[in-house]
């Protein structure tokens, strides 16, 4: 029966192809603006690390001095600094209370291979502990991360991304070469696959939607080594930023991850970051209130509003023009379907239910909606093309991935189909005694 019904449409639709055009264009025209801004938002919002993001959490605390403390919680001042002191970074990370925990801060660097004769790059690093492979399964091509006995000896070794092994090592495995970073020798050890969550939550501030980083060092060999560090840093009291003295500096610049694979050992660190605070404060070294934070990953992103407004702005204007697409398509319809009274008439004498004309004519409208889709889903390609053209950071992200492609035409005929209901069931309540006898 569905394929007759198809076959009904299908001719409907050549007998007045004027109306069947106008209907498809306010289809395509809506979906590709709809779908060009939801796969922006799609894209900039999803969950870097799925399935696991509910288990990775970003403690914080407040070292700050007493300058500018406002007791109101709702002032700018009240906020958490984003990062950690040296300290206080490796306290927790020292306290192993949590199944894996990363310190980190970002930099960047000119890596060169022992090779002379291959050019020297300039890379985004991080620098970081034992933990962070594990704890965010980084994917290895080849070799391996280092141990936290590596990280305590101070090791002089490296992780390096996929593109930077390309460039040095023409894809080759590296492990066990040699590469120099600012001009010291790191021992490479592992490689990693292509490699680049979205958004760039563990750092946000080296960029929210950065690139993958060229290469890993262990945290306490880079200081060792004072390689170039990159991202925000805070001060206050006598803290200076002198990257010499970072270490006994009043100076948030570190990020710090933990992992809590259950709700009790969630509960759990909560207590023991309020304690630490609280012993941290009766030692002299917190003047503020001892309060503390503890967000998991997608509560993180959303509180530091990762996703621009003019994005989320962009998404609700696509959707009141795609509604006024759908509108114009249901006055379409509705004339195309009312001319064909006369037809339903027919049909109706003849001993089609109400149901079976219905059930046609929204067989019509889904196919209207199918092939407006196809338009939709050109449109939508041509409109993340032109984002992808933005000097912004996130521009180059903009793709059609399948999930998108597939809600593209759920939505498109769906919302055609829903759009068709109105017109089908007003054209289905015609008497059809009344349409045979104007004939």
């Amino acid at each position: 029966m569905f394929g007759y019904y198809m076959e009904l449409a299908l001719r409907s639709l050549k007998r007045s192809r004027a109306l069947t055009a106008l209907m498809i264009l306010a289809i395509a025209l809506g979906i590709g603006a709809c779908m060009t801004t939801l796969t922006v938002l799609h894209v900039l919002s999803g969950d870097p690390l799925p399935g696991r993001s509910g288990s990775i959490f970003y403690p914080q605390m407040d070292p700050r001095d007493m300058k500018g403390y406002a007791a109101d919680k709702a002032s700018p001042s009240q906020e958490f600094p984003r990062q950690l002191t040296w300290v206080d970074g490796m306290n927790l990370l020292h306290s192993r209370r949590a199944d894996h925990q990363a310190l980190m801060v970002g930099g960047q660097v000119a890596m060169q291979a022992a090779d002379a004769r291959v050019d020297p790059v300039f890379s985004s690093a991080r620098y970081t502990t034992a933990d962070f492979f594990p704890m965010f399964e980084t994917p290895f091509r080849y070799g391996r991360g280092w141990t936290e006995a590596e990280d305590e000896s101070r090791s002089r070794v490296a992780v390096i991304g996929s593109g930077l092994n390309d460039k040095l090592f023409h894809g080759e495995d590296s492990t066990g070469r040699t590469v120099h970073a600012d001009g010291h020798d790191l021992r490479v050890i592992g490689v990693l696959d292509p490699w680049r969550p979205v958004p760039h939550f563990f750092d946000l501030n080296v960029g929210d939607y950065s690139g993958e980083e060229g290469v890993y060092v262990p945290l306490s060999t880079a200081r060792d080594f004072l390689l170039n560090r990159a991202g925000g840093i805070q001060c206050w009291g006598k803290g200076s930023a002198d990257e010499s003295s970072l270490e006994s500096s009043d100076c948030a610049w570190l990020q710090f991850w933990v992992q809590l694979d259950s709700p009790a050992k969630v509960a759990a660190y909560r207590d023991f970051l309020a304690h630490y605070a609280g012993e941290q404060k009766t030692i002299g070294r917190f003047e503020r209130p001892a309060d503390t934070r503890m967000l998991d990953l997608m509560g993180w992103l959303d509180h530091e509003k990762v996703v621009p407004s003019d994005v989320r702005l962009q998404v609700w204007l696509a959707l009141a023009f795609f509604l006024v697409c759908l509108i114009n398509t249901v006055g379409l319809m509705l004339a195309k379907f009312m001319r064909r009274s006369g037809e339903v008439g027919v049909r109706r004498a003849l001993g089609a239910s109400r149901v079976s004309v219905f059930s046609q004519l929204l067989t019509e409208a889904g196919m209207v909606g199918l092939v407006g889709g196809l338009g939709g889903l050109v449109l939508s390609w041509l409109g993340l093309w032109m984002v992808r053209l933005q000097p912004v950071s996130y521009a180059k992200l903009a793709h059609l991935d399948l999930t998108m492609l597939v809600v593209t035409f759920a939505v498109s005929v769906g919302a055609t189909i829903v759009a068709g209901v109105l017109p089908a069931w007003r054209a289905c309540r015609i008497a059809p005694a009344l349409q045979l006898k104007s004939q």
